[in-house]
């Protein structure tokens, strides 16, 4: 089976033959050398201020938007949370369960963010975004919404999952605070990791809030990281698949590896127009693309690949689960392993 997935995705073989080794203990000085190379690898791939600070979280995706809920805002904050999909509409649920006062800039299928909807909203404290919506597909501007909460002297927090090491990404630039992000997507690891990574004016808001969840509170994470460890036992095992996957990356240059992503989606967006597949027309990531089925035979076609043909490609839950399927564009995969995908839509009835 073939995962043509947005996490997890397919793995490569030197991390599938790191995470087959026998697990060691984690509370010596040598899982404290390969912690603090981890961060420093973390924030030269982030292009974050050297200063910057990063939390290892044995949680998903979602554990670590809700640790960046508790931990970098307060009910003293007045937030703007980009909802244009179910993960947005995550940040906005996450909002209300910790007490947060929020606005959402509701975007529909297909409709583009644009620097108009943001440029008159005054009195906000901070910024929710998921930088590349994983539910459409669509990528926002970040460096305009990075500008805007500059300018506006708003904390700006971004969720990466599905972006970081797709897409480009640079906090310093971007003025991003906090950038959140996990082992199953780009990485390319098990899924088991999630990882949080502050700048320094961040990291001091922090240190002044009152987390309500101790597991989660940060300031033990990045306190515990000064000495290349976790105040909890973390996922031992992905944390060397991870060390193995950032001396590669590292190895690479950031600007290769999302070259390549990049070159995938547009192979593969190129052969869909060859025929006559349909793609969103918005912004898109180079993570996944979004195929429109107006026929509302999309899942049909999930189902049918996975049980015919060996290809699990990514369905769309809820209102959009007939019309949308998503190919993603993460981990080992290949140009030719795209042809696949090509071949079976040309063998079906569309």
């Amino acid at each position: 089976m073939k995962l043509f997935t947005v996490g997890p995705v397919e793995m490569y073989s030197n991390t599938l033959d790191v995470g087959s080794r026998q697990i060691p203990y984690f509370r010596t000085e040598e899982f404290s050398k390969t912690m603090l190379e981890c961060q420093e690898m973390f924030i030269r791939l982030a292009k974050a201020p050297a200063e910057s600070s990063l939390a290892v979280l044995t949680a998903s995706g979602t554990g670590a938007m809700e640790t960046a809920v508790m931990n970098a805002l307060n009910e003293r904050d007045n937030v703007l949370v980009i909802n244009g999909g179910s993960f947005g509409q995550r940040f906005s649920e996450l909002c209300d369960v910790h007490h947060i006062r929020h606005t959402d800039i509701h975007l529909s299928f297909g409709q583009v963010l644009t620097k108009e909807m943001i440029e008159d909203k005054k009195g906000y404290t901070a910024l929710l975004i998921n930088g590349h919506e994983t539910s459409t597909g669509q990528l926002y501007d970040l460096q305009m919404l990075g500008d805007y909460c500059y300018k506006n002297h708003m904390k700006f927090i971004v969720d990466a999952v599905s972006m970081f090491l797709i897409d480009p990404i640079d906090m310093e630039a971007m003025h991003i605070n906090l950038l959140l992000t996990s082992s199953q997507k780009a990485l390319a690891l098990s899924p088991g990791l999630s990882f949080i990574l502050v700048d320094p004016s961040m990291k001091k808001v922090i240190d002044n809030n009152t987390c309500v969840c101790k597991y989660f509170d940060l300031k033990d994470y990045f306190l515990n990281m000064e000495r290349g460890q976790t105040p909890y036992t973390p996922a031992v095992g992905i944390v060397y698949e991870l060390e193995d996957r950032l001396r590669q990356l590292i190895e690479e240059s950031i600007d290769t590896v999302i070259k390549t992503a990049h070159d995938k989606a547009m192979y593969f967006r190129k052969r869909c127009k060859e025929i006559g597949l349909k793609i969103g027309d918005y912004p898109l990531s180079n993570g996944l693309t979004p195929l429109i089925f107006e026929n509302g035979k999309a899942y049909d076609y999930f189902l049918d690949a996975k049980e015919n043909y060996g290809l699990m490609l990514t369905p769309t839950g809820g209102s959009l689960s007939k019309t949308v399927l998503r190919i993603g564009h993460m981990g080992n995969l290949t140009l030719q392993d795209y042809d696949q995908v090509i071949e079976y839509f040309k063998k079906v009835q569309l």
